[in-house]
């Protein structure tokens, strides 16, 4: 969003939009198989609260045929997951759990295995959290979910 500031015209798209775009080009080709795959999925304060894009990693999702089960804050709504603004590298502040944890623990009610993201620093957060939590909760980026139902060739 800053690029104009600085002198840039650049066209920047998310990495579920670019699959959205090659999926609908019929550049890439999908094996949705009948076992049904479900995950919940963690809106980045990016992506969704700054940038307002929410359906382009549910619909990557869908055509990949995995089902998302939306924790109670989502989109809009979201809750970072403690990494915003680079919190990632400062001192953790007092409180009684870390928003990470709290972030996983509302994926985890959700009932499903795994929890799909769209950001880098989300999925450091989330996965250590995660083996923390003895690997109760798999953290997969949306594209790796799309990768894994790619047609051999495609």
């Amino acid at each position: 969003n800053e690029y104009p500031a600085f002198g840039g015209n650049y066209t920047v798209i998310h990495h579920t939009q670019l699959i959205n775009e090659l999926v609908g080009a019929g550049k890439i080709s999908l094996e949705v198989s009948s076992d049904q795959y479900t995950v919940t999925f963690h809106d980045p304060c990016y992506l969704g609260r700054h940038n307002q894009i929410f359906e382009a990693p549910r619909q990557a999702l869908s055509s990949a045929g995995v089902t998302t089960i939306e924790m109670p804050r989502n989109e809009s709504k979201s809750f970072c997951c403690g990494a915003g603004g680079a919190q990632m590298w400062k001192e953790e502040e007092n409180g009684s759990m870390r928003v990470s944890e709290a972030r996983f623990k509302e994926a985890k009610e959700t009932g499903v295995n795994t929890l799909a993201v769209g950001c880098p620093f989300c999925m450091t957060m989330l996965n250590d959290v995660s083996k923390a939590d003895g690997g109760s909760v798999e953290v997969k980026d949306v594209a790796e979910l799309v990768a894994e139902r790619m047609k051999p060739g495609a």
